[in-house]
């Protein structure tokens, strides 16, 4: 029997804590049933309803809604704090913070990413041509005994399958190392290392302590245990759960990456639901990195990526081909710089 997906009801008698709260609750993919204010939550609609938990936020205080709720025997949230203004450092920890309140009383939103679906579409894929991208001659010789540059591929929902296309336009050659944090089920990963790169065929495994970060490879951040980087880039496990609830944490994988790689970091955020990664988006800007998205269009779901958009790190978005033209483009020339 398939699990049915947490439904929400928002009953609040400030409107744009109503907004903020709606657009958290369905941005982390639960089902909002209701968001109301209390003196429009007659008993008509109070009973058409049937949450999982209730979030009640009154500026004035209504006991009767309050035991009218707590009646039900329903979870309910209240005393969350106002959302901030959308767009500055402290909203993505704001909405982190509800999220990991509703995550304590129902779980995680029920969302589930079809391999399946994708690995039977790389038969067809196959056939079709794919637009070609090349690495200049000078950087292709190119050689350094460091690391050169690191990109963290950040996805969640709807993010394989465009992480994929990404993957098949990157030409051999092209001096960065790829990391990817995808929230995913731990025993959907391994069949992650033979979908995203069956035509490109990059190498790939699941990241484990020991590991070099490779030039033309792709190591994927574990579920189980938190990684970091040393200096030479050889992975770390820290033996730790990642921070928050997200299992990997893109917001602990930038923060660690742009730590240790500074300016030679990149990030590009895929689809996918929530908001993690926007806490340490700022983070990768200061030190140096850069920060692109997917387009809206062409998302299947697009909250991540809007929510990176809306701390205003994000600098360029676009199609996974654009996004992997990008990065050809802004490596080789920063390569081409530093041979000058």
């Amino acid at each position: 029997m398939t699990k049915r997906n947490p439904r929400v009801a928002i009953v609040s008698d400030m409107s744009l804590q109503r907004l903020a709260l709606a657009h958290a609750v369905k941005g982390q993919g639960y089902d909002l049933v209701l968001n109301t204010s209390a003196e429009r939550l007659d008993e008509r609609l109070f009973n058409s309803v049937s949450p999982d938990v209730w979030i009640v936020d009154m500026e004035d205080e209504d006991d009767a809604l309050l035991d009218k709720v707590l009646d039900t025997g329903v979870p309910v949230l209240f005393g969350l704090d106002q959302a901030p203004a959308q767009g500055t450092r402290q909203y993505p920890r704001w909405e982190r913070r509800v999220f990991i309140k509703l995550y304590d009383v129902v779980g995680h939103p029920v969302v589930q990413e079809n391999l399946e679906r994708l690995e039977a579409a790389t038969v067809t894929e196959a056939a079709q041509p794919k637009q070609i991208l090349t690495v200049p001659a000078d950087v292709l010789a190119y050689k350094t005994q460091r690391v050169e540059y690191v990109c963290v591929l950040a996805a969640s929902l709807g993010g394989p399958a465009a992480v994929k296309e990404f993957l098949d336009y990157i030409p051999a050659g092209l001096p960065v190392s790829f990391i990817l944090a995808q929230h995913i089920d731990a025993r959907m990963q391994e069949s992650l290392t033979r979908v995203l790169v069956r035509h490109n065929h990059m190498p790939c495994r699941i990241a484990k302590g020991g590991d070099l970060l490779k030039s033309g490879e792709l190591l994927i951040a574990p579920v189980e245990t938190e990684i970091d980087f040393s200096a030479d880039g050889q992975v770390i496990s820290r033996n730790i759960k990642w921070d928050g609830p997200y299992s990997p944490s893109i917001d602990q994988v930038l923060a660690n990456v742009s730590r240790r790689f500074t300016k030679r970091s990149v990030a590009i955020i895929f689809s996918g639901m929530g908001s993690d990664g926007s806490i340490s988006g700022p983070q990768m800007i200061e030190a140096g990195g850069v920060i692109w998205a997917q387009d809206e269009k062409t998302c299947a779901c697009p909250s991540q990526p809007d929510a990176m958009r809306a701390t205003g790190c994000v600098s360029f978005s676009g199609t996974p081909f654009d996004l992997a033209s990008k990065l050809v483009s802004y490596i080789s020339r920063n390569i081409q710089l530093s041979m000058a």
